[in-house]
């Protein structure tokens, strides 16, 4: 084979020449290609996903603190304030240096000295600030706050402080006056459990779920501060959403030591909204006025049974039969809410029995019966009702009443007597009630419940219970709300199913709280129809804007036929002291519930009514523990409320203060001319 082509000089270069151009052909092909992504990745970085990484570089450059809103108001049904927000300036100071450090400790000093100065001279002379109150308030070694939060060194400024600091703020560096909310209360002391008060987020954030969440929010829009106050209680814990508001911003560059480096931006905060309540501020008055005399009176009183030395508390409840509003609620005594703002541990003594709302819920207080008590008497309505739906008897059935009852084992019954061994003879299911025969309702009612169901009997009468509203939550919204106590289910403490029964039909079996009691007579006059409690009417933003409003909500329906309603409906007219000249004619039935407390039994008053019987506008439930019979304790008070409310919104639906004003004019204009 010839060798000699292959070993041609000549075709060997020509050879590598073309392999060297092909390379050279690929390494620019390859450069390009590189080059073209690197241009089209720059320019992606540029308009496209520029914007971001600016907004990122922004972020690390510089920190956005919250400022807390102004809180909204808390109104009565007319429009007054009863729980409000006025503005406070307060001095804040941010850092710009590592004011620990020793070399900057003489200037440290040289601007603590000038606060001082200026808060001795111009400051309220009863709240001077020592120089290390004003440091500690720097938090200059950062145990509160990160090094560019600023620090609030004084609240509650004076127009002097104010002017002062303005017009030197070229001598103070880090220093800012700042807008803060300050909380005050209705001196008048309107429904002060029931509005309930605010604490600092600090004291909750670990210790109330819905605070346990807000602490976690990192939106600095979003985020609650330590220093803000927050409700806890009433409806500043129930509308806490609706009335903070949304913060604003104060955004500071900082330097690589978080210390700010350059001129702040702020961004003011919105007002929160402004929540109307459903409780009118006369009627609400005129409740409490009217427990706190019917106590001074109990105490003083000493004919019969009126005399109850031992009667502390009281609380009433009145709601709309058609709409559920709630125009009333007293827990009594009360307080003046204004002490959470500087509150103290003798202070919290001095109120710890009763800034709680026992309305709702049990509140006790040693040596006396608790806020929630045996409902006694006022559950014979309902105990007749589900006689007749169980088919126990009907609406003309009668009974013998010999002044007591028996029931269990033969040789081993237990007795049951009416009130004051009364003996009432011959009594139909109507007059049952109206007498609050205890020997009615264990024979035809307890008894024969049992008889039917056998130890099931308990699950049924708690089934009608709980439709009524007594043992389930009413579903007001307000917070810690008690649903009660159903102790019939306790077959241990009564000794056996049908003793429970026994009991209960006259109400020694249930302890229920006075707003579900108002629930319950609301019901009875609504036939059926259980509606939830309303406490807002509206929510309005700051111009006032309607952002919300609350309309009559149906919690459940029980369907019963139209004569047994009238059956109880004719029955609820037991005597009562306190309504001579009433102008209505008005349903009611009172009760008085034996239990003991602390190794003695007491009475306690109970009552509940609604009016007008035929066209029911306002149902009233009060309870008055250790009162005695509630003919006596606690009608006087119902009677004062239906009068209340007969003033402001009429029970006919003529608001008698407008009639009585135009009655003046009319008979001013007749003097004149």
């Amino acid at each position: 084979m010839n060798k000699s082509g292959m070993d041609d000089p000549s075709k060997r270069e020509l050879k590598n020449q073309r392999q060297f151009s092909i390379r050279l052909n690929v390494f620019f092909f390859a450069t390009f290609i590189i080059f073209s992504v690197l241009i089209v990745r720059l320019a992606v970085l540029q308009f496209v996903e520029g914007p971001t990484l600016k907004e990122k570089e922004a972020s690390i450059s510089s920190k956005s603190t919250p400022i807390p809103p102004i809180r909204g108001n808390i109104m009565d049904a007319s429009g007054e304030k009863i729980a409000y927000s006025t503005s406070s300036q307060s001095l804040y100071f941010t850092l710009e240096k590592n004011y620990s450090l020793a070399k900057n400790k003489d200037e440290l000093y040289g601007i603590v000295s000038k606060l001082k100065k200026v808060f001795n001279q111009y400051g309220n002379k009863d709240e001077t600030m020592t120089a290390d109150q004003i440091i500690e308030a720097m938090d200059i070694t950062y145990r509160k706050n990160f090094g560019y939060t600023p620090r609030r060194i004084k609240k509650d400024l004076t127009n002097e402080e104010i002017a002062y600091f303005l017009e030197h703020k070229d001598q103070f560096p880090g220093i800012e006056i700042v807008e803060e909310s300050v909380r005050h209360y209705d001196t008048d002391r309107v429904a002060v459990q029931t509005v309930g008060y605010l604490s600092s987020f600090a004291g909750v954030r670990n210790t109330m779920d819905h605070y346990k969440n807000k602490a976690r929010l990192e939106d600095p829009q979003e985020k609650y501060l330590d220093t803000e106050f927050v409700g806890v209680d009433g409806i500043e814990y129930a509308y806490q959403d609706d009335l903070r508001g949304k913060n604003g911003l104060k955004t500071t560059p900082v330097n690589a030591m978080n210390i700010a480096s350059g001129r702040t931006e702020l961004t003011a905060p919105e007002k929160g909204n402004n929540v109307w309540m459903t409780i009118d501020k006369n009627v609400q008055k005129t409740t409490q006025q009217a427990i706190t005399d019917q106590l001074s009176f109990l105490h003083s009183y000493r004919s019969g049974s009126s005399y109850a030395p031992n009667a502390q508390t009281g609380y009433a409840v009145a709601m709309e039969v058609d709409t559920g509003n709630i125009v009333a609620m007293a827990s009594m005594p009360d307080y003046d809410s204004n002490v959470w703002e500087s509150m103290t541990d003798d202070k919290y003594k001095d109120i710890q029995h009763y800034y709680a709302n026992g309305a709702i819920r049990e509140v006790y207080r040693e040596g006396h019966a608790s806020s929630m008590v045996l409902m006694g008497s006022v559950i014979k309505p309902l105990s007749v009702l589900i006689g007749l739906k169980e088919g126990l008897f009907t609406p003309y059935s009668g009974y013998q009443d010999i002044g007591f009852a028996q029931f269990g084992k033969a040789g081993y019954e237990s007795k049951v007597r009416n009130s004051s061994n009364h003996v009432y003879g011959y009594l139909t299911p109507s007059t049952a009630i109206e007498h609050s025969s205890n020997a009615f309702m264990v024979d035809m009612v307890g008894k024969k419940l049992y008889t039917k169901y056998g130890g099931e009997s308990i699950n049924v009468w708690d089934k009608y219970m709980k439709e009524f509203g007594l043992g389930v939550s009413t579903k007001s919204g307000l917070p810690y709300e008690s649903d009660g106590s159903g102790e019939y289910m306790n077959l241990k403490a009564a000794g056996s199913a049908q003793a429970a029964m026994a009991y209960a039909s006259f109400g020694q079996q249930g302890k229920y709280t006075t707003l579900q009691l108002a629930q319950y007579v609301a019901t009875l006059a609504n036939k059926g129809t259980r509606l939830k409690p309303q406490l807002v009417s509206k929510i309005t933003d700051s111009e006032g804007n309607i952002v919300q409003k609350t309309k009559a909500q149906v919690v459940n329906q029980i369907d019963f036929p139209d004569s047994y309603w009238s059956t109880i409906k004719s029955g609820m007219k037991s005597k009562v002291s306190g309504f001579d000249g009433f102008p209505y004619d008005y349903a009611r039935k009172t009760g008085t519930s034996q239990q003991s407390v602390y190794g003695h039994l007491v009475d306690n008053g109970v009552f509940i009514a609604y009016a007008p019987r035929d066209n029911p506008k306002l149902a009233v439930a009060v309870v008055i523990p250790e009162g005695g019979f509630g003919a006596q304790s606690a009608a006087p008070v119902a009677r004062k409320i239906f009068d209340a409310y007969d003033q402001e919104y009429g029970l006919d639906g003529i608001p008698k203060k407008v009639s009585e004003a135009k009655t003046t004019d009319q008979a001013t204009d007749s003097t004149n001319n």
